[in-house]
């Protein structure tokens, strides 16, 4: 059985020799270019295709780049000992993909977050393509796998943690272990019930065998 195209590109993309060489050359064009800029089709095929991105009318790929490192609150104008000013050190509690995605749809208020994804980084910024999908066009509507936009329930569901990236950053996908799923703890619970409902029925059965005794 021969192996897919896209198993080929992400191949390509995690070898070295392409991020020396290639990589490498596209991030010096990059960061020349704005910090948001829409591009024509997607730089990895494969990743853009697996989170549902088609080819067709209503969708729109953005690349955005945010800096990196940490951030600098703004000095207090009080006394306060240097140590507890907390001007360094500071790092936001969202994540640089989930920044990347409420960056573009600000750029973009009509559109919907579909996804994103990771392109490349230097020492200055990290990039990431954001998949936006419009869903008032005929397009869309028409489509059975993205009619679920239209639900007033997804409407700005990037700024609710409602996309991958933050359900990630909300802690919505960490397991500790097989033990730790939501699925392992919801069985857990319910077979604690039912034992709880099971002993609460066997202790009053045995209050109303005590009232049959003679004499009590």
């Amino acid at each position: 059985m021969g192996l897919s195209l896209y198993h080929y590109i992400e191949r390509t993309w995690q070898s070295e020799d392409w991020k020396k060489s290639v990589i490498r050359q596209r991030l010096i064009e990059w960061r020349k270019s704005p910090s948001i800029v829409r591009i024509d089709k997607p730089t990895r095929l494969n990743r853009a295709r697996a989170l549902g991105y088609k080819a067709k009318q209503g969708f729109v790929v953005v690349r955005v780049r945010v800096r990196r490192g940490g951030l600098n609150k703004p000095r207090p104008n009080k006394g306060r000992r240097p140590k507890r000013m907390g001007v360094y050190g500071y790092s936001p509690a969202k994540g640089y993909r989930w920044i990347a995605e409420e960056r573009a749809a600000r750029k973009y208020p009509n559109l919907e977050v579909l996804g994103s994804y990771y392109v490349g980084e230097d020492g200055l910024y990290k990039y990431y393509e954001v998949i936006l999908v419009d869903p008032s066009h005929p397009v869309i509507k028409n489509d059975p796998n993205l009619k679920w936009l239209q639900n007033p329930a997804n409407r700005n569901r990037v700024f609710r943690g409602l996309t991958s990236a933050g359900k990630k950053a909300r802690g919505l996908r960490k397991s500790r272990g097989l033990k730790g799923t939501v699925r392992h703890k919801w069985n857990r619970k319910q077979k604690e019930r039912e034992e709880k409902k099971r002993h609460e029925a066997s202790k009053y059965y045995r209050l109303q065998d005590y009232d049959k005794i003679p004499g009590k």
